[in-house]
């Protein structure tokens, strides 16, 4: 038997709308509410036999529940008011439990001010799913921000997945909707279903704030162990209040660039499975043996499609499931701190993937994303592009940056696509996008978010020396200048300009590289405009780009002196180095993301010796300060031989300002050069420190017997010199002997 509605204090429109899962404001008909002066109780619950509430503390009766709507709408007078439970009857099977709402608001209205005006660390505080105790009891707080819904509930394993059991509570100031639910758990499995601004059912949401997620094809977010994550016995407190000095234009670094999906080995039965706790075994020594001063790691920010690598994240604040638990991605940055190695994460602000289940439409209106598809879609990438001008957003964005580096202790962010931020007429032609308010092409909104990107993360409570890298290609002046000087702020940028150019040179036949000499020198023109990091990165070995050491001319021999020629010229070059993995070894194949780097190759000498050069470069590198003191400095460097485009000779010298000499001589053809008479900054002998084509390399041990005495005999401006032996495809270090 139904009772009538009206017998519950409660209007029937009120009774219709929650049974139709669209009523807005689900406390103010449900839980504890006064009738004619009694205490009632109201309970949403579709499907259920039958209902009773007990005392919370002393578990009495305090009154039995009839169904006053056929949906499943309980109500019924209690013999006193206080707290309570309710006791369900699922058809036979009973549960206790406290009602959802019988709760207070969660959120203070200083949280929601904050929010509201586009405070991160509100963002990090409130928004999510959080486990916490509220009034004696476990369970969990839910925050979104959807302002234009008309109605959101919390979905999960909890409730079946029924979007009619858990309707959240608007907080208006700030566009939020929270919900407190008892006894929920950490590892509870969850979504968000909204009812859109139009009227609509939006497919299932995931919580763009969660901090785990499922592992992918599944698309729910999973209530993490907050505790667990953020009172990790962190081991690390020495790498912390080192890292400033670690990494810093004054400082030497060597990024190894990894795809951590796909960089473990499965070859054999024994191969371990690809997770966090194998890559602390196997990656961290493998990096720290090759002389390897960082990892950086494509995004590991849970992505709905492993083929984008990361760079389509939909859970900004979620390392993927696909490698374990956020735990376990903490517990491999804590692994490679005790290691010496610092970890940095690519980072992507620009765009995100149109994924139903993702923030697209996410409320039923363009939240995230601008609503003119001139500003919010991405032609490039079929992805949408953040509205960095709404203030939220920009927290959003800004809130996740800020818990990779201070609940995961990350070293730095690398930010992708900074380029695609800056102009609005990126990859558009005219017609096609919309100028700003001053009739330009730059993004204003962009730069602002960037700058203050850049002044929050260098500003992170008891985080000293974070830093953060821009891949930025265009000639954007300041991109690591001061904001209050009128810069982006970021510590380094990619120099693409560097790696297009210097890549193009090496990929010519020798026979014609005299015609494009001045591809590699012409960085020096702007060396000092930034600060700056030379990339071979993974962007350079995809997309039918073939591998490092296809792009090499000649035949075997030569296209692995050339690579081992050009990591000479890198390393020796002015500016911080990074490689992606399988470049170290000379891999054949280009990156393949399903598969691994081919370490099967290793077996080869060719291969196994530029692996070894790279080492010794890596550690020649971190051990010589006249070769990364004064990278971004131009007192550290002196060209010696620049003009030589006939013999495709090169030489340089390289200072560290309190009297390191290194001197360093490239010749890129296959023909050896007897007598090659170099100016040399100071006169004595030079120790031959590092000869790309030594044997152990798998050259061919053409060199200078390990020793070079200079002569007073004047070239290239300097009154002594030296006569040398410049071996075919090689690079030579020389370093003055004290």
């Amino acid at each position: 038997m139904v009772d009538r509605v009206p017998q519950a204090g409660l209007n029937p429109h009120d009774a219709d709308a929650l049974a139709g899962a669209y009523h807005a404001d689900p406390f103010a008909v449900l839980g504890l509410h006064w009738v004619d002066g009694a205490p009632y109780v109201r309970a949403w619950l579709p499907n259920a036999a039958g209902a009773s509430v007990v005392a919370r503390d002393r578990a009495h009766t305090l009154g039995e529940l009839s169904l006053v709507h056929p949906a499943g709408l309980y109500a019924g007078p209690l013999a006193e008011a206080v707290p309570y439970r309710l006791v369900v009857d699922w058809h036979g099977v009973s549960q206790e439990i406290e009602d959802t709402y019988s709760f207070a608001p969660q959120l203070s209205h200083e949280a929601l001010v904050r929010l509201a005006d586009g405070d991160p660390y509100a963002v990090l505080e409130c928004l999510g799913a959080r486990p916490l105790t509220c009034d004696g009891v476990p369970g969990v707080r839910f925050a979104v921000w959807a302002p234009n819904a008309k109605r959101v509930s919390v979905v999960g394993d909890f409730n079946a997945w029924d979007g009619r059991r858990h309707p959240m509570r608007l907080r208006h100031e700030a566009g939020v909707w929270e919900l407190f639910i008892p006894r929920v758990a950490p590892g509870a499995r969850y979504k968000y279903e909204i009812l859109g601004a139009r009227g609509v059912v939006l497919p299932l949401k995931a919580d763009p704030c969660a901090l785990q997620t499922e592992c992918p094809p599944g698309t729910a977010s999973i209530v993490a162990p907050v505790e667990a994550i953020d009172h990790y016995a962190w081991r690390d407190q020495e790498w912390l209040q080192t890292r400033a000095e670690r990494q810093n234009a004054r400082a030497a670094m060597s990024v190894y660039e990894v795809h951590a999906a796909s960089w473990l080995p499965t070859q054999g039965a024994d191969a371990p499975a690809p997770d966090w706790g194998a890559l602390s075994e196997r990656l961290i020594p493998y990096a720290q043996g090759m002389g390897f001063t960082h990892i950086e790691l494509l995004p590991v920010a849970e992505h709905p499609f492993g083929g984008s690598w990361g760079y389509q994240p939909l859970a900004q604040f979620a390392p993927t499931a696909r490698l374990g638990a956020p735990v376990d991605f903490a517990a491999f940055v804590d692994r490679a701190h005790e290691a010496g190695l610092g970890v940095i994460l690519d980072w992507v602000p620009a765009h995100f993937p149109n994924d139903a289940h993702g923030l697209i439409d996410f409320d039923g209106t363009p939240l995230y994303e601008h609503a003119d598809p001139r500003e919010g879609y991405h032609p490039d990438w079929n992805t949408m592009i953040y509205n960095l001008g709404r203030r939220e957003v920009s927290a959003f964005l800004i809130a996740s940056g800020l818990a990779w580096l201070m609940r995961y202790h990350v070293d730095g962010l690398r930010v992708d696509a900074v380029a695609s931020m800056l102009y609005r007429d990126y990859s558009r032609a005219q017609g096609e996008w919309v100028p700003n308010i001053y009739g330009g092409r730059e993004n204003l909104e962009s730069i602002a978010f960037l700058k203050r990107l850049n002044h929050e993360t260098q500003y992170v409570p008891q985080r000293p020396g974070v830093i953060t890298i821009a891949e930025e290609s265009t000639a954007w002046p300041g991109v690591t200048a001061r904001p209050e000087d009128g810069g982006l702020g970021f510590q380094f940028k990619w120099n693409m300009g560097w790696m297009h150019d210097t890549l193009h040179y090496m990929q010519e036949d020798p026979v014609y590289r005299r015609y494009h000499h001045h591809l590699m020198t012409f960085a020096m023109v702007y060396a000092w405009s930034e600060r700056f990091v030379l990339p071979l990165s993974h962007d350079e070995v995809v997309h039918g780009k073939g591998s490092l050491l296809g792009k090499m001319p000649g035949d075997r021999w030569q296209k692995f002196a050339n690579l081992r020629a050009y990591f000479g010229f890198m390393w020796a070059h002015p500016g911080k180095k990074l490689l992606f993995m399988g470049g170290e070894f000379g891999q054949m194949a280009e990156f393949d993301h399903d598969g691994t780097p081919h370490w099967n190759l290793l077996d080869d000498p060719l291969h196994r010796g530029v692996q070894t050069l790279v080492r010794d470069l890596n550690r020649f590198y971190a051990s010589e300060p006249a070769l990364y003191t004064l990278d971004s400095e131009p007192g550290g460097f002196e060209w010696l031989v620049s003009d030589d485009s006939e013999n495709s000779v090169l030489a340089w010298r390289r200072v560290d300002g309190s009297g390191r000499e290194i001197v360093v001589i490239c010749n890129f053809t296959p023909v050896p050069r007897h007598g090659y008479r170099i100016g040399m900054p100071q006169p004595g002998q030079w120790e031959e420190a590092l000869n790309t084509d030594a044997e152990a390399y798998g050259g061919s041990n053409m060199g200078n017997g390990g020793l070079v005495t200079t002569e007073g005999v004047v070239s290239h401006g300097k009154p002594q010199s030296a006569a040398l032996v410049l071996p075919p495809l090689g690079t030579l270090i020389l370093r003055l002997r004290r």
